[in-house]
């Protein structure tokens, strides 16, 4: 069967699932539910596609990322025409672009700075090195302080026998906590930021993030002490000791791309507060700002790249393949939500109707938001609650309006549906998009990493247990 055959068999079975209703003027009021499909397909292909053929995917992800889309776009545009048509465009230039374009800003200027040096991995330095991360993460993004801070890691224990719970706490920690205070930190919250979230609102969420990070900072330390000291105990004492090594004084390479990530936030930050006309781009009407907002950023990637020595991103292992993979299997994701988020935008007039009245308290927000966020990829899955949100608590405004009466008169629903995707992004290898990156940095250099359901493990014994005690706290 050629391509062309393939195309015309997928438009054939899968159009009457989009067939639309007479008298229906919202897309999501006519979409039914099994619309989801696509999204559930791909969100499924990239958990265990790589865990059962990975060889396959490894060459053939791209062609998974646009089996899914196809299959969603062209019977849906077929089905519903222009508003559809509308609808892909305004997701791919309002959601897509700009969100890829931050990470590929922060992961090529992050990945030009290069610590080197003697770093000796105590238990002590690592829960330092990963509150340092952790910190950082929500200015430089998890992707960026993920990239900058995991070599370094990997480099002070390298000597150290145990250290895949060292990346696995690095996961928990650096790629997903610690992203929680501002747009910049993780994926789910610029999506808000892009709809009208305001900038700092995510800084009033420090209180729940310093509870968690204090509380896995902890556990991390007394485990970590804990296999310190069985590896010393485990040296015999007739042994013959290594003469000490020569100390190397640590050495920061790429320093100038600190000033680039300063350009980062000052791009995306001036773009929340300056308010400049609208363009028409292919139909879509886009704030002028966001288009400057980009522009910086792609020259913040050329200025980067240009101006950091080719030697330094060699030393940092510097390639474009996560970035490459991130972006391509994301251009799917988010053709394939256009229905789960349309249907949800309607809000009790659409066919998830029942889910929108399952969903009532802030805990529910908070587990399914981050159980969902788990296993289907924290930005979309804020996104789907967030809309979610709106259709409960102002149907039918315009979303700036909806937005801003949300946050005034339900704010803990937002911060349950922000914790819950940012948190629990760290429960699977799939949850965010740094925990892949940093899993193949890890085992490239040597560390064994689990597998996918072993990883898994780790979070059920130690991460559910403190979100289930924040959220009897906040939630």
């Amino acid at each position: 069967m050629n391509r062309k055959s393939i195309v015309i068999t997928l438009f054939t079975l899968t159009s009457p699932l989009f067939a639309s209703e007479p008298g229906h003027a919202s897309l999501g009021s006519s979409l039914p539910v099994w619309s989801v499909i696509p999204f559930i397909g791909i969100l499924l292909s990239i958990a265990f596609l790589p865990l059962f053929k990975p060889r396959f995917w490894h060459r053939h992800f791209p062609k998974v990322s646009l089996f899914w889309a196809a299959i969603l776009a062209i019977p849906l545009i077929a089905a519903f025409g222009a508003p559809a048509w509308t609808e892909l465009k305004h997701v791919i230039l309002i959601d897509f672009l700009p969100f890829i374009i931050l990470l590929w800003a922060l992961f090529t200027v992050s990945g030009g700075i290069c610590l080197e040096g003697s770093l000796t991995g105590t238990p002590l330095l690592n829960t330092i090195l990963l509150a340092a991360g952790t910190a950082i993460a929500s200015w430089t993004g998890t992707t960026g302080a993920s990239m900058l801070m995991i070599r370094p890691v990997l480099r002070a224990n390298a000597n150290r026998k145990s250290k895949a719970h060292l990346v696995i706490f690095f996961i928990f920690l650096v790629s997903n906590i610690g992203g929680v205070l501002t747009p910049l930190g993780d994926p789910p919250l610029f999506l808000g930021f892009l709809h009208h979230v305001p900038f700092f609102w995510t800084l009033g969420l420090f209180p729940e993030m310093a509870f968690v990070t204090g509380i896995l900072l902890t556990i991390f330390f007394i485990w970590d002490t804990r296999l310190w000291r069985k590896e010393k105990m485990d040296i015999p004492a007739d042994a013959e000791q290594p003469g000490p090594e020569p100390r190397a004084a640590l050495r920061l390479s790429g320093s100038h791309n600190f000033i680039l990530l300063a350009g980062v936030v000052a791009a995306v930050l001036v773009s929340g507060f300056w308010h400049l006309a609208q363009v028409n781009v292919a139909g879509v009407r886009i704030p002028l700002q966001n288009l400057i907002r980009d522009g910086l950023l792609l020259l913040i990637v050329l200025l980067s790249w240009m101006t950091t020595s080719r030697d330094i991103r060699t030393r940092n292992d510097f390639t474009w393949g996560p970035i490459r993979e991130v972006a391509i299997l994301f251009a799917g994701i988010f053709v394939t939500i256009i229905p789960a988020v349309a249907i949800l935008k309607a809000g009790e007039q659409g066919a998830l109707a029942g889910l929108i009245r399952a969903v009532r308290t802030p805990a529910h927000y908070f587990w399914a938001s981050g159980l969902l966020s788990s296993f289907l990829d924290n930005a979309p899955t804020y996104l789907t609650f967030f809309n979610t949100a709106i259709g409960r608590f102002a149907p039918g405004l315009p979303e700036p309006l909806a937005v801003g009466r949300l946050i005034s008169e339900n704010a803990v629903y937002l911060k349950a549906i922000s914790i819950g995707a940012v948190f629990m992004g760290a429960n699977t290898y799939i949850g965010n998009a740094p925990n892949f990156m940093v899993r193949s940095i890890a085992e490239e250099n040597g560390v064994r990493m689990p597998s996918f359901f072993g990883y898994m493990g780790y979070s059920l014994v130690v991460l559910i247990p403190v979100f289930i005690l924040a959220s009897w706290i906040f939630f």
